[in-house]
């Protein structure tokens, strides 16, 4: 029955050999995992068990979760909310869809008032509540809970709407960018030659070890050395990418986008952060709260002659950028509008890389925000934009 299992995960192109499969069936008939007390089977056993025998690098579980999704259609993922707010709450119940008119009658409420308001909320709550303009549900005009149509709310269990939260109570698991992805467009193979001829500084030669071999035997065993060009550069790339929330619907372009610079640039530095940039990023989207990497650092451990480049849709609340604690996850003490002028000010030549659709930028009050800080650095995730882009940084 996981033949099927097998080829899905040899067509995601996972490296799984017949004997890694053959270890998973060993490991089913031993019963290292079986049936429950009501005879079902555990999906969460047999993913974890799989994972543990079928991949071999941690590179690969992004890749891997998806084909196990992709096989094992319909399984949901539950979320463990372990907060005072039943779980229960928070399933959606009603579908609420507001006129203009109703949406353009609900006034936002400032930063400390909402924070304030929740607090109180939280404490006279009793029980569950669908619908409504006050109390933490689903599907109403509350600026708590999700589901429903708040132009600034705390998101609380289900998934986003309108774009508009200011906090989302919750875990939250991101993926990491796949760098072997391959180039799947046109213009993106396209933009891999603009980035090789961005990368060409200098005529640095390297060894030429087969040439070398074929001429030194062609010379009777005297040692001919030959030399090409250094097919690599010798450019500085610091790479800082957001993931998560509204940039899943970017993921493909952005993992084409880096395998092409993972593909040129030898000398490349690279990190995760969501949304904005605060104190802290990652490397490793799976334990990102547990190895984190301060930003300070990263700014002290890096030349000037590093080129920056953000990739990122800009996309979030002001607050995120303009307000102390404006983290959607935590609570930051600096705003990240701090920390971007940092990082601006400690690598001059920088840019901002949108694979938004430039037609929506004028109508995202966040982007025209990252816009100004950058200096109208940011471009959009074309041939033409990445054109621009490296125009800027080869300067």
């Amino acid at each position: 029955m996981l033949i099927d299992f097998f080829y899905t995960l040899r067509s995601a192109k996972l490296p799984v050999s017949v004997k890694e499969y053959l270890t998973l069936l060993k490991a089913l008939q031993a019963g290292v995992v079986g049936p429950k007390s009501d005879d079902a089977w555990s999906l969460d056993d047999f993913y974890t068990l799989s994972r543990l025998t079928l991949v071999k690098d941690e590179k690969h579980f992004d890749k891997f979760d998806r084909a196990f999704g992709a096989y094992f259609k319909g399984v949901e993922m539950v979320a463990d909310f372990t907060k005072e707010i039943p779980a229960d709450w928070l399933r959606k119940i009603l579908e609420n869809e507001l006129t203009p008119e109703q949406k353009a009658a609900i006034e936002k409420m400032g930063w400390d008032e909402l924070m304030e308001t929740l607090k109180k909320r939280l404490e006279e709550q009793k029980e569950r509540h669908e619908g409504g303009s006050k109390w933490i549900g689903t599907g109403g005009t509350s600026p708590f809970g999700h589901g429903g149509y708040n132009p600034q709310g705390v998101r609380i269990g289900g998934a986003g709407k309108n774009k508009s939260a200011v906090k989302v109570w919750e875990q939250r698991a991101y993926k990491d960018y796949d760098d072997q992805q391959e180039l799947g467009t046109r213009n993106i193979k396209v933009a891999l030659r603009r980035l090789r001829k961005f990368a060409r500084e200098g005529h640095e030669l390297e060894l030429d070890l087969p040439d070398t071999i074929r001429s030194t035997a062609a010379n009777a065993g005297y040692l001919d050395i030959k030399m090409v060009p250094e097919r690599h550069n010798n450019v500085k790339v610091l790479l800082l990418m957001d993931v998560g929330g509204t940039m899943d619907e970017h993921i493909q372009r952005v993992e084409e986008l880096f395998s092409a610079v993972k593909t040129e640039f030898k000398h490349l530095e690279f990190y995760y952060f969501h949304n904005c940039v605060y104190d802290f990023m990652w490397k490793n989207n799976r334990r990102r709260f547990a190895e984190k990497f301060p930003t300070w650092d990263i700014i002290r451990k890096y030349n000037r002659d590093y080129k920056l480049i953000f990739v990122g849709d800009a996309t979030m609340s002001p607050y995120e950028i303009l307000q102390p604690g404006g983290s959607v996850e935590y609570n930051n003490e600096e705003a990240g509008a701090e920390w971007i002028q940092r990082l601006t000010h400690a690598f001059p030549k920088h840019a901002w890389i949108n694979p938004e659709p430039q037609g929506v930028w004028q109508y995202r009050q966040s982007i025209s925000i990252i816009q100004q800080l950058i200096g109208n650095r940011m471009y959009p995730l074309s041939l033409k934009g990445l054109e621009e882009t490296m125009r800027l940084l080869s300067k």
